[in-house]
């Protein structure tokens, strides 16, 4: 059946409202008020503005293509059942599209915000610094942040799908707004980030191979079994462990000290280990890691906060289990070899000598003396000092609170100060690519 000329004006104008919507789209460079040292890295910028210019004209093309068609001779033999089914797919790409612009909106309008928008730009800085291992291992994404409300954190890695199936340029890293300013957030972001060096370095299936191995050979399959299944949290602990130290520890407490009901509860097809055997883990990578005495200290600690005598049997010999095993797991886990490390141990890429205890008490001890000695100091090595600090009862939250804010502002101040001869053109580069096609 022919299709009316009605429905071809309806499609046609409908397509047409689509192509004005996109016309109503700028880049972020232009419609984003902030100040020059809150913004995203110029890579990132880049590699966001250029997945939606891709995207723009692809559609636009698209949207043209449907327009042209319904009008040749050829296309009225469509039925309107088919036109209507082909301006559908249109729909749902421009859908995702909008999907992808609000995912990379949420972390650039938020620099807007007075104090907290250069505070992201410090967290990017410190998520860089806690991604780009040395020496280089793999070419790491930019990585940028934004706060949400919430208790956890999340990421959506670089090189994965978004919406509508493109690649994902940059990492993108949320943060709970609760945990803002204070060492903890340190643990929760490099927690993250540990995630999309996991991914980058294939270490979930290459562990997970390890681990089938010691599982075969142990009484405790239980146990071994339990850390299969969680190994992509752990190894995202471990990796911020290894960046911050005991302040890893400290913001995962703070994390996860729920009320008793949800410690212990082992909820089959979750990824995370329940509350309690995940800080003893952390304390468990700490001792392996940074060999000290307050590791004994908090696990005590621990202990009193949510004694085990009131378990039931099953519960008691799960955890019995676990913590039988965990030395050797702590072991395979940073011994483990991964293909992509051309025979390093996982613990070798990670700048565990500067994170021994004694050497973060030296460094606070300078610093409070000699302040200018931390401007070459790297970012997650402050976090780690005063995570230290924090653990020694040596500083209050309040004066914590006013450093680690001083030093995300003067993080996001110093690489502002690289861009800004770059910016006039910036801008005028990314508006010539979102006009005149």
């Amino acid at each position: 059946m022919a299709r009316p000329v009605f429905a071809t004006q309806f499609l046609v104008n409908e397509a047409l409202s689509l192509k004005s919507r996109l016309d109503t789209m700028r880049p972020f460079a232009l419609n984003s008020p902030m100040v020059a040292a809150a913004c995203i890295s110029d890579p990132a910028l880049k590699g966001i503005t250029d997945l939606m210019v891709k995207n723009n004209k692809e559609l636009r093309a698209r949207i043209e293509t449907f327009i042209n068609l319904l009008l040749s001779k050829a296309g009225q033999e469509l039925s309107t059942e088919e036109a209507q089914g082909r301006f559908s797919i249109l729909k749902l790409r421009f859908n995702a599209m909008l999907d992808q612009l609000d995912i990379f909106a949420n972390v650039v309008t938020q620099r807007a915000e007075h104090e907290t928008g250069v505070w992201m730009a410090g967290l990017d800085v410190l998520a860089t610094d806690a991604l780009r291992l040395r020496p280089k291992v793999y070419d790491a994404p930019e990585v940028v942040c934004f706060v949400t409300r919430g208790h956890g954190a999340a990421i959506r890695r670089a090189r994965t799908r978004l919406p509508g199936g493109d690649e994902n340029p940059v990492a993108v890293v949320q943060v709970p707004r609760e945990r803002l300013i204070s060492s903890g957030i340190a643990s929760s972001l490099i927690h993250e980030v540990g995630h999309q060096g996991a991914a980058l370095l294939d270490l979930v299936a290459t562990l997970r191979a390890d681990i089938r191995q010691a599982q075969a050979a142990s009484a405790n399959k239980e146990a071994w079994g339990l850390y299969n299944d969680w190994i992509s949290e752990i190894i995202a602990d471990f990796w911020a462990m290894a960046h911050l130290g005991i302040g890893a520890t400290l913001g995962l407490i703070s994390v996860v000290s729920l009320p008793r009901y949800f410690m212990f509860r082992v909820r089959p097809g979750d990824p995370h280990p329940f509350p309690w055997i995940r800080v003893k883990l952390s304390l468990a990578f700490g001792k392996a890691l940074y060999p000290h005495a307050q590791w004994e200290r908090f696990e005590k600690l621990w202990a009193r906060m949510y004694p085990l005598d009131k378990l039931d049997a099953k519960s008691q010999s799960t955890i019995h289990a676990l913590n039988a095993t965990m030395p050797a797991f702590t072991q395979l886990l940073a011994n483990h070899r991964p293909p992509r490390l051309n025979g390093k141990r996982l613990a070798d890429i990670f700048p565990s000598r500067t994170r021994q205890p004694a050497h973060l008490q030296f460094l606070f001890n300078t610093w409070k003396f000699a302040p200018e000695r931390m401007n070459n100091a790297a970012p997650s090595l402050v976090f780690a000092v005063m995570g230290q600090a924090h653990a020694d009862m040596n500083i209050s939250a309040l004066a914590e609170s006013k450093v680690l804010s001083k030093w995300l502002t003067q993080w996001a101040m110093l690489r502002s100060e690289s861009r800004v001869t770059r910016e006039s053109k910036d801008v005028l580069n990314q508006l010539n690519k979102f006009v005149n096609y």
